[in-house]
């Protein structure tokens, strides 16, 4: 059983002394610590960075962000992925605008009933910004506290993160912000998920499975659901000014974004007549092919090219479909599958 008092101190002293220099740690605006939190999420600190710096200098305040349309949002946040953490939180800000007065609610209960805020990002933003004394449990969490305590439990149960929490509470009881941070700055640089830093670990001492030599066994996780392929055609379509057709998504991935006309590739051509109200010349081979990962599928993509030149005006087309030059591209927001595409576009 940990020592939670000599455990603590040689945690913060480590984290004092070897914490990487990031932007958002150099604030206590709860507004600022909670993008950085929600960027974060899946995606890595060195990624997040830019991203960051040009999201706080575009929506400075809680009211900047509040007012700006969901496409600008989403522009500034293309490339990140998990598209539905911008909406989320735009939606989330508007109500903090709303309700709160631009206020980010210090309390917890409150805090958690905002739109896509989770038992993480509640943890969090409330002990970074306030120091509420809320333990926070990522990925990089389960890893450290499963092999401090040799524990086999799986953490892909939700029973276990509970379990965790409930180990973790008095650990935060003070320097709430301070510990967490360097819980998951420990597991991000030294208790890394292959080949990790024991010897230089800081805590090394207080650690059950390098004990028992179990490290690598460590956190017991079981095995995700293989990844479903679904098969797309994804059409580029032309008309007479030399304009590209394009579409924005209503389904709930990748909501709001924009696409080339994209169908399932089992009917995909009579999709295409349908869409345009004519039978047009399709070119036989792609022009260019790639794969797109989600987390729970991949999308296998085929691009053809309409080959007939459409006149626009004799084309009647549902509200979310325009015609795009290709130099304007950066005035919409696409999915980083789109973009591949676009590029080979603009490389003939």
């Amino acid at each position: 059983m940990l020592d939670q008092n000599s455990f603590k101190k040689d945690l913060l002293s480590w984290f004092d002394e070897n914490q990487r220099a990031m932007p958002w740690r150099e604030t206590t605006n709860p507004y600022y610590i909670w993008i950085s939190e929600v960027m974060l999420q899946q995606t890595q600190v060195k990624t997040v960075i830019d991203y960051y710096h040009r999201f706080t200098e575009r929506f400075p305040t809680v009211a900047d962000l509040s007012d700006a349309h969901q496409d600008e949002v989403l522009k500034y946040w293309e490339g990140l992925g998990y598209y539905s953490r911008a909406r989320n939180f735009h939606h989330a800000i508007q109500e903090v605008q709303t309700k709160y007065n631009g206020q980010v609610p210090s309390n917890p209960d409150l805090f958690k009933q905002l739109k896509g805020v989770g038992p993480y990002t509640q943890a969090a933003v409330m002990s970074i910004a306030f120091d509420l004394p809320l333990p926070t449990v990522d990925g990089n969490v389960f890893r450290v506290w499963s092999r401090l305590n040799n524990d086999f439990s799986d953490t892909t149960k939700q029973s276990v993160r509970k379990k965790f929490e409930d180990e973790l509470r008095p650990y935060v009881a003070t320097q709430a912000g301070q510990f967490n941070q360097a819980m998951m700055e420990l597991g991000a640089l030294i208790c890394t998920p292959k080949s990790p830093l024991c010897l230089l670990c800081p805590v090394q001492s207080h650690c059950e499975a390098l004990e028992q030599g179990t490290v690598d066994d460590l956190p017991v996780k079981t095995k995700k659901v293989k990844k479903k392929t679904i098969h797309q055609n994804c059409y580029v379509i032309k008309n007479k000014q030399g304009e590209l057709l394009i579409e924005q998504r209503t389904e709930k991935l990748l909501n709001g974004m924009w696409e080339f006309p994209m169908y399932e590739a089992a009917h995909s051509e009579e999709d295409v007549y349908d869409l345009l109200k004519q039978d047009v010349s399709i070119s036989e081979a792609p022009i260019f092919k790639l794969k797109h990962q989600f987390t729970h599928l991949t999308w296998d993509i085929k691009v053809f090219s309409v080959d007939d030149t459409i006149d626009a005006d004799q084309v009647e087309l549902a509200e979310n479909f325009t015609w795009m030059k290709l130099e304007d591209r950066d005035q919409f927001n696409f999915p980083a599958s789109m973009h591949k595409v676009l590029d080979a576009l603009e490389s003939k």
